[in-house]
C-alpha cells in the first residue's frame, strides 16, 4: 500500500484537516498526479488559509501542472500569509519562485 492509499484512507475514516490535505497533495505532487496534487492543496488552504507552507506547494502544483496564473496568485497569498505570519522564509521562497514564473511566463 502507498503512502497515498495510507493517506486517502485516513480521509475516508472522516479525519479531513489542512494537515492531512497538505500530505496528500505533496504526495500527489511527487508522483506526478498533479490534478490530485492541486486539488488537495486547495482543500488545505480553503481549511486553513493562514498555512503559509500549503500555499507554497499548491503555487507548485500548479506550476507544474502548467496553471501559471494560478500559482502566480498562489505565491502571492502565500507570501501575504507568510510575512502575517512571521515566516519570512516562506516568503522569500516564494517570492523567488513567483518572480520565475513572472520572469518565463
Amino acid at each position: 500500500m502507498s503512502t497515498a492509499d495510507n493517506l486517502e484512507g485516513m480521509l475516508e475514516h472522516g479525519n479531513d484537516n489542512a494537515l492531512l490535505r497538505f500530505a496528500l497533495g505533496t504526495e500527489y505532487l511527487k508522483t506526478g498526479e498533479l490534478d490530485k496534487a492541486v486539488q488537495h492543496l486547495s482543500v488545505a488552504v480553503t481549511i486553513d488559509p493562514d498555512y503559509s507552507a500549503a500555499w507554497k506547494m499548491l503555487g507548485k502544483a500548479q506550476a507544474a501542472a502548467g496553471l501559471t496564473a494560478a500559482a502566480a496568485e498562489a505565491y502571492r497569498r502565500g507570501i501575504e500569509v507568510a510575512d502575517r505570519c512571521g515566516d519570512r522564509q516562506s516568503a522569500k521562497e516564494m517570492e523567488v519562485f513567483l518572480r520565475r514564473l513572472e520572469k518565463d511566463g
